[in-house]
Order: C-alpha cells, then structure tokens, then sequence
C-alpha cells in the first residue's frame, strides 16, 4: 500500500499500533478468563489491564526485540513484560503464536469489511440518485461495442446498482464467515487450555469459536473473503469501463467531471482525460491480484505452517486498503458525473433509423412473411445505410417487398423511440423497490 491509494480509517486497521493493540487485547481476555477458572491469580489479570489497557506500544522497541528473537509474537511479549512487570508471566498461558496471530488477522479482516460495506452503500445511495434522475435518458445501446437498441442511461445506473447490491451482500457473508477466533494452543487440540477460553474471548471480540482450527483458522474462509473484494472490484471495473467508453471523443455521452484549474495534459491544453475512472481499472487488478494467492494459501502443512503469512501481511493491508479508495473515488465520479443527453440523441441518429430493424424484422414475420426472408428484406435495406448512402425508412417505403406487407403509416409508428422504453419502470422496480 502506499499513501496516495489509502484513506486514514482502514490505512489505521493495519497500522503496528493497532496490531499491537488487539494483540494485547487478545492476551488479556484470555487472561481474565483463566483467572475466573482458577487458572492464573485475579489479581493478575487485573494488573494486566490496569498496566495495557492505555499502553503505547513501543513499534521500534519491538522491532528491536524481533531483530533478536526473529519472532514477531515472542518480541511483542517481551516487549509487555517490560509494561506490566512480573505479572506478565501470566499472559499466554497455553497459548500459541497463531491464537494471536489469526484471531487478530480475521479481527482486521472484519473491521475491514465493515468500512467496504459502508462505502457500498455511499455508492449505491450516489447509482439510486443519477438513476432516478436518468430513468428516462433515452440513450443507444450497444453489444459489442456496435449501436444494437436504445436502452436508458438510468437503466445503465441500475443494472450498476443492482451488481453492487450483490457485492454488498457478498461481503456480508465473507465478513460473518472470516470472523472466527482460535484460542486452542499447540496443533488446536486445547491439551494446555480451556476450550472455555477460546470461547471468553471470541465474545469479547465479537466473533465465534472456530470450530477446528489445527492451530490455525482455515486459510478457505479467508480465501472466500478475498473472492468476494476481487468481485466487487471487478463490478467497479466494469461500471469505470463504461464511462470511459463513453467519454470517447467520438461518443462524449458521459464525462467525468472536470474541475476548475485541472489540467488534462501536460503537452495538449484541450485534453479532458477519463482518469478517474482508468485509476479504478487499474486499483481493481491490484484487488484482483491477491486472490489466486489466498487460494493458495489454503493448502497448509498438516496442522500448519506459516507460508501463508507473508501473503497476508501484503494482501490484507493492500487489497482492503485499495478497495476502500476505489469504491470511494467511484461514488465521487458517479456523483458528480457529467451527462450529455443531446449527444445521446445525436448518437441514437447516427446510424439513419437502424436501431430499429428489429422491430421492422417483427412486424414483417407478424405479417406472414417467412423470419428468412423478413431478414434478407431488412439486411438487403440496412446495409447501405450503414455505409452512409440512404435512410433507413427511405429505403423500406421503396422496397416492394416490404410495402406489400407495411404501410408507410405502420413504418414510421415501427421508428418510435417510445416502445424501447415502455418497460423501464418495471426494471426500477425490481432493482428499487416502489417508485
């Protein structure tokens, strides 16, 4: 991660200090719960708040230590033994490295994904709003990237908003499946403590015992977290590619905003380049990336080893961090998104009338002409309009073939731009709601 990507509340997730933090408060919850078993002195565990609860951790005394011991959990015990004293002899009693290590990780994790589904919803409030606002923004749209039937620019908003409505409800179910805890000692078989512990602290922390966890939590649960942020940064990428499309010169339906004293080139004055929205394609490869590695670090040694760990400390921090900037620059570009509805119906003209030959394909096979034959007579009239050299209507008035079926009058009531939108307010309400 780097600053320029990162925003101040998840960029403090994977801060050290925090870290630290959950560590330590991993390592007093479990201590208060052996002291209710009898375990470790009350008077103890009491201490071990009393001297952490409002501790700064000291990053560089525990990058000495580390430097020394060549473990991080061990450095970071030392390191409290020097705040609390003699009563520190009573932390992680039973307890191994990866009891921390994954309880704090999944913690991160949870915390993570409750400012992503905040951002969602900052997006799919911004998509609801220019949707409704667009709803009836005749515009063309395209397969392939060719002029196919007009659609409108709102239903294009609501397709977006209906896609994040399932990334949202995707990182529901990664959240709630990544929030486990595994307080179970030495390969998770609890032999030199309580099952009862894992269970204190998983409710302090507001997670749930893993249910085997081998000494680590299954790498599985934490694949499917990554999945889920890859899918939604794909949706992003897929709604950026949109507006950049359509802020092709040739096309300029849509633009992102340019504000006042932005500059667009550093060598062409006139430039307005799409580069919000080609910084969200790019953020959403780097999402994108950590995926095949957190599937990979599903297939552990035995009851565990750690090469799993480095991936983590780098897709964590980067794929969160990422995502968390992405989905807020997108509900920026969405929210303040320049639409040119002229330049809309200057394109559903482009191409003379052709938008509509499935309809004139329709009525001609409603007529009793054969689907083969209706083709050839729409194509035979179609092509050389698409070569610029007539009008779509003009040339079915003139074909025999065509007229002896239609008449002029039922021609031009087949060109009504009126019939492609006819079902829009369906559309809304399957993905809004009452409208």
């Amino acid at each position: 991660m780097i600053p320029r990507y990162s925003r101040k509340d998840m960029a403090q997730i994977w801060e050290p200090q925090t870290r630290f933090r959950i560590w330590f408060e991993i390592e007093a919850h479990a201590t208060d719960c052996l002291a209710d078993l009898g375990i470790v002195p009350k008077e103890a565990a009491a201490k071990i708040w009393e001297k952490g609860r409002d501790a700064v951790f000291d990053v560089a005394r525990i990058d000495e230590i580390e430097a020394v011991t060549r473990h991080d959990v061990i450095a970071f015990l030392t390191h409290l033994s020097e705040i609390v004293g003699p009563e520190a002899r009573f932390v992680h009693q039973g307890m191994t490295s990866s009891d921390v290590l994954d309880t704090c990780f999944n913690i991160q994790l949870t915390r993570a994904a409750d400012l992503l589904i905040a951002d969602i919803d900052e997006l799919l409030a911004a998509l609801k709003r220019r949707a409704m606002e667009h709803k009836d923004t005749v515009c063309i749209g395209r397969s392939h990237g060719i002029h196919a039937e007009p659609t409108t620019f709102g239903v294009k908003l609501a397709q977006a908003y209906a896609e994040f409505t399932r990334g949202r409800e995707r990182l529901v179910t990664a959240r709630k499946e990544v929030a486990t805890c595994a307080i179970s000692g030495a390969v998770g078989t609890f032999a030199n403590i309580d099952p009862r512990v894992e269970e204190y602290v998983a409710a302090k922390l507001g997670l749930v015992p893993e249910p085997v966890s081998t000494q680590v939590i299954p790498r599985d649960r934490h694949a499917a977290y990554f999945a889920a942020l890859a899918v939604v940064a794909s949706s992003i990428e897929r709604l950026a590619t949109e507006i950049r499309h359509l802020q092709r010169t040739e096309v300029l339906e849509a633009e992102e905003y340019f504000a006042p004293g932005q500059k667009g080139s550093s060598a062409m004055p006139h430039k307005r380049n799409p580069v919000l929205t080609e910084n969200l394609t790019g953020l959403a490869r780097l999402v994108r990336s950590a995926v095949v590695p957190a599937l990979e670090n599903v297939a552990l040694w035995h009851e565990r080893d750690i090469s799993h760990s480095s991936v983590e400390r780098g897709i964590g921090p980067d794929s969160t961090i990422h995502l968390d900037f992405a989905l807020k620059r997108l509900t920026g570009v969405i929210d303040k998104l320049l639409v040119y509805p002229e330049n809309m119906q200057r394109n559903l003209d482009r191409l003379g009338g052709l938008i509509h030959s499935q309809r004139i394909l329709l009525a001609l096979t409603q007529k009793g002409m054969s689907r083969e034959d209706s083709y050839s007579a729409v194509q035979r009239n179609a092509m050389p309009v698409w070569r610029g050299e007539a009008n779509f209507l003009d040339l079915l008035k003139k074909d025999k073939d065509v007229t002896a079926l239609l008449s002029n009058a039922e021609l031009e009531s087949l060109f009504d731009l009126g019939y492609h939108t006819k079902h829009v307010d369906t559309i809304f309400r399957r993905v809004f709601g009452a409208i």
